[in-house]
């Protein structure tokens, strides 16, 4: 079998075309980890995750730590007792181990990077501005460039976030929907008081009200709701999300590969939220190209609404080679598509490298 004799691990900086604001953070760059791996028989694979402070307990310089005594413990191992060794330590650092083990799978050819036919993904975009003279003229252009859904971060204040929605479905005038996304930001009391005010006009779903550990909370809300919810960030395992399969109300169940350690429990888990009658939302709006091109080639048969897997189209660069098509608001996989990384966008970006190679033991014997 197999066994891993190269590591690298960088720390990228890719600045964003504009901020992006969330309810506990604004990014004006991503910070992904990226890991590439090579084996004993020549064998590449390669993958990136990012931590988002403020979105989980996990911590960059956690991510950092754990990623160091994995690559330790996995250098010079098989592939698959080498994933088996991360994945046991998940919960430690769910981005980190993703990162690991995704890059693994890369390298074993993962079954569904195999695109066997063209494919088109469509995706939504974020509404950035706040108010209507911003508003408006925002939606035209994201409307001409093909996109036919959309997400609102709302959280901060229930009357201005209902008084946007007004002047956004009037906007929209029916020729798109959008998700209203909290971030986690309302109480309890403000979240039942933002959802159960809502015209369900053009609303596809309403994302993660409350604090990721407040089942009540979000429960109580999604009772109150006028439009369906989603749940993202408590949303790791299996039991998550058979768990979500039972809050009333709750019909959407977002997933991310950072969060599920890999390709094939990523699959799986998209595959138990439609089991647990909810529809499986993907994708992370805060990954590079890389981490979402290995969404997308999930997502190519497993989901059937609008990909969260865009935050490649929010950097200035890419960092594929050839870089991911991407036209009219959707992702255009071609039969056959599979890239590599682009070494001069690599290094360009580079804030942190290691390098990591295993030195087997040489036996030797005196002849006689």
């Amino acid at each position: 079998m197999a066994r891993i004799t190269r590591i690298g691990l960088r720390r990228l900086e890719l600045p964003l075309i504009r901020p992006y604001r969330l309810s506990y953070r604004t990014f004006t760059e991503f910070e992904p980890f990226l890991v590439e791996m090579e084996d004993d028989g020549g064998r590449t694979g390669f993958a990136d995750a990012h931590v988002s402070p403020g979105s989980s307990s996990e911590t960059r310089e956690g991510g950092w730590a754990f990623c160091l005594a994995r690559i330790e413990e996995i250098l010079g191992t098989d592939t698959e007792d080498a994933k088996e060794s991360v994945l046991a330590r998940f919960d430690e650092s769910k981005v980190a181990s993703t990162a690991l083990v995704a890059a693994i799978e890369v390298l074993e050819a993962n079954p569904q990077l195999h695109i066997p036919e063209a494919t088109e993904l469509p995706l939504l975009t974020p509404i950035n501005a706040l108010d209507e003279v911003e508003i408006v003229p925002e939606i035209e252009d994201w409307l001409a460039k093909g996109f036919r859904t959309f997400k609102v971060k709302v959280g901060k204040d229930v009357a201005a976030d209902l008084a946007r929605v007004r002047v956004i479905q009037k906007a929209l005038a029916g020729r798109a929907t959008f998700r209203l996304d909290a971030n986690r930001a309302f109480s309890r009391a403000d979240g039942i008081a933002f959802a159960s005010a809502l015209d369900p006009e053009g609303v596809e779903l309403f994302e993660q009200p409350c604090d990721s550990d407040d089942w009540e909370a979000n429960a109580a809300v999604a009772a109150a709701s006028a439009v369906p919810l989603m749940l993202d960030e408590p949303i790791c395992t299996l039991a998550d999300i058979a768990r979500a399969g039972d809050v009333k109300n709750v019909r959407f169940c977002k997933l991310k590969l950072k969060r599920f350690g890999g390709l094939d429990r990523l699959r799986e888990g998209l595959e138990a939220v439609r089991a647990a009658g909810m529809e499986p939302v993907l994708g992370d709006g805060l990954g590079s190209e890389i981490h979402n091109w290995l969404e997308a080639c999930v997502a190519r048969t497993t989901i059937r609404n609008a990909g969260e897997f865009n935050g490649f189209i929010k950097p200035r660069e890419r960092l594929l080679d050839p870089p991911m098509p991407f036209e009219a608001g959707s992702i255009r996989l071609p039969a056959g598509y599979r890239p590599q990384p682009d070494r001069a966008q690599i290094e360009r970006f580079t804030a942190e490298r290691l390098d990591f190679t295993h030195q087997p033991t040489r036996t030797y014997s005196h002849g006689a």
